[in-house]
């Protein structure tokens, strides 16, 4: 990559602005609906704490068997994969087109006036940030240069809470209906919920507003961009025919977050000849990046297109085995939990029996038994995004000589 001059037609003196075709920027950044961590050299972690249902009745002696709810910490991590920007130009270029700018003596580049190097800094930033905000999007770590890191809807397809949905509806209305009535009640009504879809939807949503007698703005005007008091966001690089709702803001108030790090080289832009016998000059960025999404429970997704990436999927959990029996000594067993996302332990231990959630693992503490019955008692747990899918552990054990 160069700077290329073609198609000149000059015969004499030029303006002294350089012209730049416009691009986006990132969006995503600059509309504030990701939170950037800088500084991320090696690894981040996203700290999450979940909570179960804690009232109950009272008791006159609680003790830890009681315990009822608790918490869940768990994480998910940035780790920024290494990426850079560079391309290569002759300062020369200038000395023949832009009659202001021809720089005079041996230093090509250092008497090039400032603000054609501020011009070419500007061109390069702007378009590394426009493919930034590309990749904080539709990202996918691979071996070429289109996939430099993960992106926010590669962490949301591989996440098994999002909650996806489908709709027969054919029109922006009835497709918004549908995931407003899919939001979780919990984010509802907060502040920082979005509805995140392409501009050509946002087009198709207007249109349709537009075509309502006697409602909304007529052809003069844009409407609106909120659904039922809730704002929409259209990015450059969204899939059209895809329409996202989660929690979005420029802090940890948000679901959406990415890590970055700039060069640990001493100049974050380095601007040196290509080699010294050369006139050649290279511009060069180093960066670090990755995204990543804090619940997938307060993410829904709509997926229309042709070729879903978001097909909908039941939510599973399952447990192997299903029961334990222990004698009336009492011991130590596991149980391993198959789920589709994260999960919780519904109600109180049973008497008798402690559990441990060691992730993708229980393990089952039995009391010794020195009655002249059976100890028995069941465990359920239910899945984060969808608590009507449960499993449940029959646990027993055994009397004495039984």
């Amino acid at each position: 990559m160069a700077i290329v001059i073609k198609n000149t037609n000059y015969n004499g003196e030029v303006l002294e602005r350089l012209f730049t075709l416009a691009v986006l920027g990132c969006q995503i950044v600059d509309k504030g609906l990701i939170c950037v961590i800088p500084n991320v050299t090696k690894k981040l972690s996203i700290p999450r704490l979940k909570t179960g249902k804690m009232l109950q009745k009272v008791k006159e002696m609680p003790d830890d068997r009681d315990s009822k709810g608790g918490y869940n910490y768990s994480e998910h991590v940035l780790e920024p994969e290494e990426f850079m920007a560079f391309t290569t130009f002759n300062p020369n270029t200038f000395r023949n087109i832009w009659r202001p700018w021809q720089p005079k003596g041996d230093l090509v580049f250092t008497e090039l006036p400032p603000n054609v190097q501020n011009e070419l800094l500007d061109a390069l930033s702007k378009q590394v940030k426009f493919e930034l905000g590309l990749h904080y999007i539709n990202g996918e770590f691979g071996n070429d240069d289109d996939h430099l890191f993960n992106g926010i809807l590669y962490r949301m397809k591989n996440d098994g809470d999002v909650k996806r949905i489908s709709t027969t509806e054919t029109t922006m209305i009835g497709k918004l209906y549908a995931i407003k009535a899919a939001i979780p009640e919990t984010i509802k009504e907060n502040p920082s919920l979005r509805y995140i879809m392409s501009l050509e939807d946002w087009e198709k949503y207007d249109q349709e507003l537009t075509d309502r007698e006697h409602k909304n703005s007529d052809e003069t005007s844009l409407n609106q961009k909120s659904f039922k008091g809730v704002k929409i966001e259209t990015l450059a690089g969204w899939p059209t025919g895809l329409i996202v709702a989660t929690l979005c803001a420029p802090d940890e108030t948000g679901n959406l977050f990415a890590g970055v790090n700039l060069s640990e080289d001493e100049d974050v832009i380095q601007i040196d000849k290509l080699t010294n016998a050369g006139e050649r000059y290279f511009f060069k960025m180093k960066m670090q990046a990755d995204t990543n999404i804090a619940f997938g429970e307060e993410v829904v997704v709509l997926d229309t297109r042709a070729e879903k990436q978001f097909p909908v999927t039941a939510g599973s959990i399952s447990l192997a085995p299903q029961s334990k029996t222990f004698t009336a000594d009492g011991g130590t067993q596991e149980v391993e939990v198959t789920a589709s996302g994260d999960y919780h332990i519904v109600g109180k231990t049973p008497e008798g029996f402690s559990v441990k959630d060691l992730g993708g693992k229980l393990a089952i503490v039995a009391d010794p038994n020195r009655g002249t019955s059976d100890v028995t008692g069941t465990v359920t747990l239910a899945l984060d995004s969808d608590e009507t899918k449960t499993a449940t552990l029959t646990l027993t054990t055994s009397k004495v000589g039984g």
